[in-house]
């Protein structure tokens, strides 16, 4: 089966520059003709998906963690305590992190096992995490906020004092992207020597949010809140193949 693989052909230190000094574009080595670099479907991709995957090298150790993120213009937002962990510490020592993010589109079926591969949008971005200033720290929380939970903080009691006080956000630049896409049917020809009586082809994959669950001390009665039923409710375009 072929992959989401995402790694660029050369390595770079934590200036995010390569070795021999230039400054040209990561370029991918397996499948490369699957690289692009269309800003507009990295930002769908960005802003369709929730999860993505923070990883550093820490005393020597690499550490991959996931996370929820929001995108905002040419930054993507991630946050965590200020009790610690290595992405605050990252970002003091300056080093280089990578976040990647992958949607996983559908299973193409193949008359092969070989041949066989998933249709995704992958990217990996590169660079050194920027502690966001205490003056756009509020509004940097509530664009984290909006992205998972839209309409939420309207509903809820605002953030204490402390509460914000224990929360840092971090942002990295999206300046140094790597981007991978499959969208393809299965690869065949009249005269591959396959038997096309086995079926073949693509199954898509779609995802919708389920019914809401409340919570045990929630009252019974109490109605669902606008967020969550503009959230169960709404439908998310989908990914067809070209």
């Amino acid at each position: 089966m072929t992959t989401t693989n995402t790694s660029p052909s050369t390595a770079r230190p934590a200036a995010s520059a390569h070795p021999d000094g230039t400054d040209a574009p990561r370029r991918i080595r397996r499948l490369a003709e699957r690289q692009t670099s269309d800003r507009d479907a990295l930002f769908e991709l960005l802003d369709g998906e929730l999860v993505g995957h923070l990883a550093a090298v820490v005393a020597g150790q690499p550490i991959v963690v996931p996370m929820g993120y929001a995108r905002v213009g040419e930054h993507v937002l991630v946050h965590g305590s200020t009790g610690g962990g290595f992405a605050l510490r990252a970002a003091a020592e300056q080093a280089t992190v990578a976040f990647a993010v992958t949607a996983l589109d559908g299973l193409v079926f193949a008359r092969s096992l070989f041949d066989s591969s998933m249709n995704y949008r992958s990217a990996v971005a590169y660079g050194v995490l920027e502690p966001v200033g205490d003056d756009e720290a509020e509004a940097a929380l509530l664009a984290l906020s909006e992205r998972l939970m839209p309409g939420r903080a309207a509903e809820v009691r605002p953030m204490l004092r402390k509460e914000t006080a224990a929360t840092r956000v971090l942002r990295l630049r999206l300046d140094d992207v790597v981007m991978k896409v499959r969208a393809a049917g299965a690869s065949e020809s009249a005269d591959d020597g396959e038997d096309h009586s086995t079926w073949a082809g693509v199954v898509p994959l779609e995802r919708t949010w389920g019914t809401p669950v409340a919570s045990a001390l929630t009252p019974m009665g109490t109605p669902v809140p606008d967020s969550v039923l503009a959230l169960t409710t709404a439908h998310r375009p989908e990914y067809r193949l070209p």
